[in-house]
């Protein structure tokens, strides 16, 4: 890594250049589902009209996704945003891999199916849709084709329901498929393929960011005691959880177990061998440790079964989570927080505890830990633990008096800081929390503007992806889709928009312009940072979106 170099003839800000990641606030279409549009943002409104002003894309091949139909998400944002360049993320590393045969021609996956004696069963564990963010359903599907081709007899799956990534009550079309496999499967010979287990994503299982272990203990009892209720299908178990909770959607559905006369089908035992299908990092790590972990201090797991546990990708790689893995991760190196701390710039990473991994881990690149001890601080402030749509404005207040001390206070060079708003109260499906979510993130860039404009430094305010820009399902014909009721369809994955870029020298001394480069993505805000720093980006950064 070669040193930056200072910019020639540029007057560097007296004040702190801030970058603002809204998280899920993109560019909508101003319908009745756009509730940036319908939300009341001055600030936003102020910045178009006296700031630099552009847009950048979010999703698809600009972010490293397989094509441009695939959503962006925070996890390749933040790898985009802090790297500076698009490198190929898991979901399609994991495609290739599965494509090429290469994923059942590796190690991991031969140990894994050669334990698989008569008496044990291979387990699958995973989100069970095809969002493409944490996972995709013809992953599964051909990793259980394969166990079938390899003569494995027994295979149990364990499902985590989406409505997040996906469309809110999607989870029946999804099992409805699996299970059309998984019959095929047994029909074909003496073969045992079944559902085992399930429940919500945000009920059991995926937790991130040592948020609520109880969730991953629920999972655990889940999949591995198989304790829980029990129903005969996972079609019976969802649609009776849905008629008890009018209005639950698929990620909040409580956990159930398949039984066979009064016997869970799938408990995991000795002799066992379980592959975590999930290639997004943050909500597999925990699981991931429960199963690699002897000392796992967090929650009482019981007699720990005897397996052989893989993800289909490395989480952490400093780390070592999990221990085995199917697919190698990408390689991110060179991010800009190390770039800027071997400049002896003075940088602040702050979030709350729902985006702070972000902000910190994905934003250097999948690397936990900082470059510079004394020269880079980390602030996580702890969410609430509640459902996001009764408390939408989550710890947007206490992030931004950080933020004002700093700028107050002269401690920072380089601010970064995530709002989750947009997106953890837009994956809910409420349209007013939604509303309020967003509002409140441009009540908290008030109040910074009101600081930063004396101290005379320079504000960059963009997203990582869409989210509460649609909220509303489209049909082909560009109107809100129906329900069996005649309400509108909710919508509460990432949207394909792309996501706005204001840049506001609150000085006026940088004589910023915008780069006459078209087609920009995230991945063009470090040389922008960095830019505005004072420095020249690297060279195989991604053009900045200011000229200085």
């Amino acid at each position: 890594m070669k040193p930056l170099k200072k910019l020639e003839n540029y007057n560097a800000p007296d004040g702190p250049v801030v970058l603002v990641i809204m998280d899920g606030v993109g560019i909508g279409h101003g319908d009745a589902g756009d509730m940036v549009a319908k939300a009341s943002t001055p600030t936003l409104d102020w910045l178009k009209e006296n700031a630099l002003y552009t847009t950048l894309k979010a999703h698809g091949t600009a972010v490293g996704m397989p094509s441009d139909d695939d959503m962006g998400n925070s996890e390749v944002g933040h790898n985009a945003i802090g790297s500076g360049r698009v490198f190929d993320q898991g979901a399609l590393l994991v495609k290739r891999a599965v494509a090429s045969g290469d994923i059942y021609k590796g190690d991991v996956w031969q140990k894994m199916t050669g334990a698989i004696g008569a008496d044990n069963t291979l387990h699958f564990i995973g989100l069970l849709s095809d969002g493409n963010v944490h996972s995709h359903i013809d992953v599964l599907l051909s990793m259980l084709s394969q166990a079938q081709l390899q003569g494995i007899k027994k295979v149990r799956v364990h499902t985590l329901l989406d409505g997040r990534d996906v469309p809110p009550t999607s989870a029946l079309d999804y099992v409805a498929t699996l299970e059309e496999h998984l019959a095929a499967i047994n029909q074909s010979g003496d073969m045992d393929y079944c559902i085992a287990s399930g429940g919500g994503r945000l009920y059991i299982t995926m937790d991130r960011y040592n948020a609520d272990w109880p969730m991953v203990e629920r999972g655990w009892k889940t999949h591995v005691r198989g304790e829980g209720r029990q129903f005969e299908n996972a079609a019976t178990a969802i649609q009776t959880l849905r008629d008890e909770t009018p209005g639950v959607i698929d990620q909040d559905l409580k956990e159930f177990v398949i039984a066979r006369d009064g016997e869970p089908v799938g408990p995991i035992v000795d002799g066992d061998s379980v592959v975590l299908f999930n290639f997004r990092g943050d909500r597999a790590i925990e699981i991931s440790r429960a199963f690699d972990e002897e000392d796992l201090t967090e929650f009482d797991r019981g007699e720990v079964p005897n397996v052989q546990f893989a993800g289909i990708m490395q989480y952490d790689a400093e780390l070592q989570i999990p221990k085995q893995y199917l697919v190698s991760p990408p390689e991110i190196d060179d991010v800009m927080g190390e770039y800027l701390a071997n400049a002896g710039v003075r940088q602040l990473a702050i979030s709350e505890t729902q985006k702070y991994g972000h902000v910190t881990y994905f934003f250097n690149g999948n690397r936990s830990g900082k470059f510079d001890e004394a020269k880079e601080d980390y602030v996580e402030i702890t969410s609430d633990l509640l459902p996001f749509e009764q408390r939408p404005w989550m710890k947007g207040g206490e992030i931004t008096d950080v933020i004002l001390d700093s700028i107050e206070n002269k401690k920072h060079d380089f601010i970064r800081v995530n709002y989750p708003h947009g997106d953890m109260v837009g994956h809910t499906g409420n349209l007013l929390a939604v509303q309020i979510s967003v509002e409140t993130v441009d009540l908290c860039l008030a109040r910074i503007l009101k600081v930063l404009k004396p101290a005379g430094g320079i504000l960059i305010v963009t997203a990582d992806h869409g989210n509460a820009d649609e909220m509303l399902a489209l049909g082909k014909d560009g109107k809100p889709k129906l329900d069996a009721d005649g309400n509108p369809e909710m919508k509460t994955s990432h949207t394909l928009n792309p996501v706005p870029c204001y840049i506001y020298d609150c000085s006026g001394k940088s004589d910023l312009k915008l780069s006459a480069e078209q087609g920009l993505g995230i991945s063009s805000l470090a040389a922008t940072s960095i830019a505005c720093l004072g420095y020249q980006p690297p060279e195989d950064y991604d053009p900045s979106i200011v000229e200085v």
